[in-house]
């Protein structure tokens, strides 16, 4: 069985996403231990951070930083 898919991403603050999942569950993931480095350093500015949107298959941000869609599902609560 496939892992469920994000329908729809919520920025919330600290860094945390409400993610919804077509499976009708909503669970939260938690962005911080990802925000470092040149690439998803950028994710630290909270006005970047709220560009999130689920692109069909998982998250993105506006210049392509995404998370892999098994985290997001696996590691929420």
């Amino acid at each position: 069985m496939l892992r469920p898919t994000v329908t729809k991403v919520i920025p919330q603050d600290n860094k945390i996403l409400c993610l919804e999942f077509d499976n009708g569950e909503c669970k939260q993931f938690d962005v911080n231990p990802y925000i470092k480095g040149s690439w998803f350093g950028k994710l630290g500015d909270d006005a970047y951070f709220k560009t999130v949107h689920p692109n069909g298959y998982t998250i993105e941000w506006a210049d392509g930083q995404d998370i892999c869609p098994d985290d997001l599902y696996f590691n929420s609560y």
